[in-house]
Formats: structure tokens, sequence, C-alpha cells
């Protein structure tokens, strides 16, 4: 038998759905309850008649993930699910329950990752696939579904999980058309966050094709050879021409927007590496003429990178009172999740090894 073909493929499902003589609109109810409000699968399969049920939920895979544990903090509104791909790898997604009421989706566009940032735990796996288009999207579909219960859902969509999402560009874009599509999830362009390490091209790619979406560079430092010992794909860009990029993002968005600026930059502290009020001075210059967004990041230590601690918080709140008498608009960002290992990559990580040591001590057993 074929494989069932995803809730998400228009094209195909609509194939099936003339081949059943089924109403149109039985399948868009479908996806009105499961991707638009995050109902339950078999709530949404109620609105397809009884006689062709089970089939359409032979044939339609409203799922290209299985969910293998959730962990939700006792320190905050975070949860962290750990979900297992058809291959039998392990990504992770992370939903954020701002205190304002805000919910937040942090999802992942690889398993593993090539730029190896020396402070990602994810760069530490290397890269092992990308997910399909269906596998990132799923991520938000059961993101929802353990929302709706709270009267919950996502609003803000961040690629800042495991992967650089311009690594799996084909698939990034499939997935952006489809968040889009009222057809599908109609999920505002706006409230969408792309970030990268800084692949030039692909950046200006995503912005001309997707004008609305924003786009978050993480720079980091602006000192390049800062820069280039803890994000090794530095090297390949200079600063020069990530700020080249930035500029032209900006003219392209500008016509775009009357909002104001969408771009992100992302700066990761890291105590005695890239802390110093002369480069909060030197940062403040860089972006001198550009229209973005700072955003001061605490860093989460992970097991892999025991030499590198997180600024403190006199010096986070110092930093960003230079970049605001310069006149740039600047947040410091309130990490969520510490005791679920919700920065980037940590739960997988660990769940790896564990499941490594576990089959090593069985191996000697035998």
């Amino acid at each position: 038998m074929s494989h069932p073909t995803n809730i998400f493929d228009l094209a195909g499902v609509e194939g099936l759905r003339k081949s059943w003589r089924l109403d149109p609109q039985a399948v868009r109810q479908v996806r009105t309850l499961l991707l638009k409000r995050g109902l339950g699968d078999d709530e949404a399969l109620a609105c397809v008649p009884a006689e062709r049920r089970d089939e359409f939920a032979e044939r339609v895979a409203l799922h290209a993930l299985t969910l293998d544990r959730r962990c939700d903090s006792g320190l905050d509104g975070a949860t962290k699910l750990l979900f297992r791909t058809a291959a039998g790898m392990l990504i992770e997604s992370v939903v954020l329950r701002i205190a304002t009421g805000r919910t937040t989706l942090c999802v992942s566009s690889q398993v593993g990752c090539a730029a190896a940032c020396d402070f990602c735990a994810t760069g530490k796996m290397g890269i092992a696939q990308n997910l399909s288009a269906a596998e990132i999207l799923d991520q938000l579909v059961q993101a929802k579904q353990l929302l709706a219960p709270e009267g919950r859902t996502v609003r803000n969509l961040v690629f800042m999980g495991m992967g650089e999402p311009f690594h799996n560009e084909e698939n990034l874009y499939a997935v952006l058309t489809a968040l889009t599509a009222p057809e599908l999830f109609h999920h505002p362009a706006s409230r969408v966050l792309v970030s990268t390490v800084g692949l030039p091209e692909a950046m200006l790619r995503c912005v001309r094709r997707f004008p609305g979406v924003n786009l978050a560079l993480s720079l980091h430092s602006v000192r390049q050879e800062t820069r280039a010992r803890i994000i090794p794909l530095a090297k390949k860009h200079s600063l020069d021409e990530l700020r080249r990029v930035v500029r032209e993002a900006n003219r392209i968005q500008a016509v775009d927007r009357s909002s104001g600026p969408t771009l992100m930059l992302e700066y990761l502290m890291l105590a005695g590496v890239n802390d110093s009020l002369e480069e909060a001075r030197e940062f403040a210059a860089w972006c001198e003429g550009l229209a973005v967004h700072v955003n001061l990041i605490p860093f989460n230590p992970i097991d892999d990178a025991p030499h590198l601690a997180a600024t403190p918080r006199p010096q986070r709140e110092a930093f960003a009172a230079v970049l605001k008498a310069a006149g740039l608009p600047t947040t410091i960002r309130y990490s969520l999740g510490a005791d679920v290992a919700a920065a980037c990559g940590q739960l997988v990580r660990r769940e790896n090894r564990a499941r490594a040591m576990a089959t090593n001590a069985a191996l000697r057993e035998l």
C-alpha cells in the first residue's frame, strides 16, 4: 500500500476527495478544526461521513511525528516536547507561555545542525537530516492540540529550535507557504520569525519571497575574530557582508511594511567573551542606520560547553543601557524552561546520551 497523503498536501487530498465523491466542506472542516483550532484528531475526523471516516483516517495522515515525551517546567510556563520522526530520530519543540498571555512556539527545522556554534547543544550533535515540511508543520499542530484545552493557541511561531533553517531552505519555504495559506493554517506572516546564523543569499531570497515574515540574525559579536570563534560558519561571511544584507532586507521589507523594523539582531551574552561595554559601543556603531531590534539573550549553560558562562544580570543591563542610549530598540530576553533543558537541543542531546549509555551497558552484559 502507498504511503498516506499528508493533510497539508492540498492537491493530494483533493484527489482523494474527488475519488471518494466527498463533499469539499468535509475536508475544509477537518482542516479548520485540526490546523486552525487545534482540536483532537477524533473531533476533526467526525466531520467526515461515517462511511468514509475509516478510509479517510487510513489514507490521510494527520501527523508526521510521534510525541515521545512532554516536560512541563515547574518554574514558569515552558513545556518542552520531544518528538520522534518516522526514521526514529529525536527532535524538540518548546511551548513558551508568556506572562502577558501570549504563547510562542519554538520549532526545529533539522535533526542536529551543521553550524556547530560553540554555545549550542544542537551544534554539538552535528547534522543528521533535514526535517520534511510535514514534520515541521506537525510540531505546530501538536502544540495547538496541547494548548486548546487551556484556552490558548500559538500566537507566535519562531524557527529557533534545532537546525539552521536556511540549510533546509526548500522545506522552510514550503512551511512558510502552508502557514500563511488560508486553506491551511492562515497564520499571519508578521507572527512568524526565522532565525539564522547568517547565510546572506538565503536571507535575501527569503525576504524577497516572504517580505512579511520576520528575520532574526544571530550576530553575537561585531568583532569578526570573536564571532568566528563562537560561530564557525562566520568565517565564510564577513560582518561587512552581513551589514549590507541587513540594509537590503530593510529596504525590501520597508516596501511591504508600515509598522517599523522587522529584522531582529540576536546577541547571546557570554561572560568575558562579548559582554564588555566597549563591545556594546562597537555594536551600537555597527547598527547605525539600520532598522533593527536588538534582543540580548541570557546564556543557558550546556553540558558540552563548560568553558562558557552567562553574563551577570547587572552587566547585561549595563550593556543594554549603552545600546538604548544610542537609540537602538533593545530588549533583554527572559529565559524560560531552565528546569526542562529548554535551550535548543539540550533535551535531545541528554536523551541520546542516556540511551547510548544504556545500550553500551546492555552490550557489556552480553
